[in-house]
């Protein structure tokens, strides 16, 4: 091991080499994707429509969010590593060119229309600020949250801070057949928090602003 790297330095590397090759083995189809989103915007395409397992929250916005990362955590619900019940149900039946297909369609969000990149974060609480430098949180999601260093992880800034706060609870998760998270970084991350901390953490992300949208469809409008 290299003597300066710690030994999660290397994990974050080892993960990126992972699942950056994963992503670049097909080219997504934006056109092809507008026609495999029917089991997607059922939830995702309505503002404010709220899942009920294995909390209330609302789902996440993912027009605008980055085509690697929807493939990525796509292909974890289908692999397993990701197990709410609904989602791994959907991408069970979704092939890989599916996948990189709706990722390309939800990525082509983010031009429609354009919007600005946000500046680097504006600070919060001494606690969050704390709390934010303890988790290294922009290491991976960038200093406004908004342009991860790898782009097999997410946009965050703006997300639904529910949402966010049972994403980074489920990342704690272990021994769950329906409910949980398989991830070595984000489960590190989050299991030096108590969940009052990661509630902070995640109505702060969710206070930034953001890409993220949700953009219904006209019959759900």
């Amino acid at each position: 091991m290299n003597k300066f790297l710690s030994p999660m330095s290397v994990l974050l590397l080892a993960c990126i080499t992972v699942t950056s090759s994963y992503a670049q083995e097909l080219k997504g189809d934006d056109k092809a994707g507008e026609k495999k989103i029917a089991m997607c915007v059922g939830c995702h395409g309505i503002k404010g429509y709220q899942s009920s397992f294995p909390e209330v929250y609302k789902v996440p916005m993912i027009s605008g969010q980055g085509a690697k990362y929807i493939a990525s955590a796509l292909s974890a619900y289908k692999k397993g590593d990701r197990k709410h019940p609904t989602m791994r149900g959907i991408a069970a039946g979704l092939s890989d060119q599916d996948i990189a297909d709706v990722a390309a369609y939800y990525e082509a969000h983010d031009k429609m229309p354009a919007a600005p990149t946000p500046g680097p974060a504006a600070a919060g609480s001494a606690p969050v600020a704390a709390l934010l430098q303890k988790g290294n949180c922009v290491s991976c999601h960038g200093v406004n949250f908004s342009q991860p260093i790898d782009p097999t992880y997410p946009k965050i800034a703006g997300q639904h801070g529910d949402y966010l706060f049972v994403a980074l609870k489920s990342y704690k998760s272990e021994g769950k057949a329906l409910w949980g998270r398989g991830n070595p970084i984000m489960g590190g991350v989050a299991k030096q928090f108590s969940n009052a901390e990661l509630k902070e953490l995640a109505n702060y992300v969710s206070s930034l602003p953001g890409v993220l949208k949700t953009l219904p469809q006209a019959k759900f409008k």
